[in-house]
């Protein structure tokens, strides 16, 4: 699966990064870099979590992140 992660700049300079794949999954950076990494652990998290509760992930075979 690949997940999209939509990244604005707040009006107090921070940067809000959001994976649009998974409703709720958005983090905040002070660089535009670090928000779109933290997104990506959060995301990955998500899913890990997913499979530690036996529910099924969102993806099928691999993991591929962009920006957008």
């Amino acid at each position: 699966m690949e997940y999209t992660i939509e990244l604005e700049q707040e009006t107090d300079g921070r940067w809000i990064a959001e994976v649009i794949n998974l409703p709720g999954v958005l983090t905040y950076g002070a660089a535009k870099e670090e928000a779109f990494a933290k997104a990506q652990a959060l995301a990955l998290h998500v899913e890990a979590e997913k499979l530690e509760n036996g529910e099924r992930p969102s993806f099928n075979a691999g993991i591929f992140f962009r920006a957008a």
